[in-house]
């Protein structure tokens, strides 16, 4: 009897331990997004802006749509668009303090306490996949009534709470604290992935059509994924060598 093929999630799971075992620099992390089993729920948003507690304005991976085909036989196609981890990143030779750079594992990362806001990265990456985090909240400008079990005296001490990229604790209690004041970006949940976790958007993407793994193990999921024929990367006419690739 045929056994059942695994579903995506677990295999990519073990594909992960396989990759932890290895040095940082024998890692080469890929994420590989079906734009054919993608519906546009947005459930990867909400779950990075959750995961990482993101502020107003700061978003690291928008689903942008598009119309495609020609009336009658229109439909609309939709396109999650994270960090591309590019090889050759256009926004790490402009920063000015070297805040933002390729790690040993090929992810580009920016170093919160180095930032200075310049924010020349954000301008540099071609495909608008930095932000700036400004301090914003999403209550401070509703009004306080008295007598509220809820309000915004608990919303706020909610979202000033600390985010954990990078692996490491970051306090929101002033607008002095990084990473208010920084440029932003997705990092691929490195803080997950070292746990032995999926990225966020990838558990929680209900078509299974974000997946994630080590594309230099030829055993792994996601090395079988971008041979094919049907896999893409944005604008790689730039020369920036993206990590992300998109299966149409």
């Amino acid at each position: 009897m045929a056994q059942e093929p695994k579903d995506v999630l677990v295999r990519m799971h073990e594909d992960l331990q396989r990759a932890l075992e290895k040095a940082p620099e024998d890692r080469r992390w890929v994420m590989v997004i079906d734009l054919r089993k993608c519906v546009g729920c947005h459930a990867c948003t909400i779950a990075c802006v959750a995961e990482n507690k993101l502020p107003p304005g700061v978003v690291y991976r928008p689903v942008m749509e598009r119309e495609i085909g020609t009336y009658p036989n229109v439909t609309r196609q939709f396109i999650p668009r994270p960090c591309m981890q590019c090889d050759n990143p256009p926004c790490t030779p402009v920063c000015p303090v070297n805040a933002t750079y390729a790690n040993a594992e090929g992810v580009v990362v920016v170093d919160y306490e180095q930032c200075i806001g310049c924010r020349a990265c954000i301008v540099a990456c071609p495909y608008g996949a930095r932000t700036a985090d400004f301090g914003y909240t999403y209550t401070e400008e509703l009004p306080v009534l008295e007598g509220a079990i809820v309000g915004r005296e608990t919303a706020d001490d909610y979202e000033r709470a600390p985010n954990f990229e990078y692996g490491q604790e970051w306090p929101r209690e002033n607008h002095r604290s990084s990473p208010i004041g920084n440029a932003r970006k997705c990092h691929f949940c490195l803080h997950r992935i070292h746990e032995g976790e999926l990225p966020a958007c990838v558990t929680t993407c209900i078509g299974r059509a974000t997946l994630y793994g080590d594309a230099n193990d030829p055993d792994s999921l996601v090395t079988e994924l971008i041979k094919q024929t049907n896999a893409i990367r944005l604008k790689e006419e730039l020369g920036t060598e993206p990590k992300v690739y998109y299966l149409v």
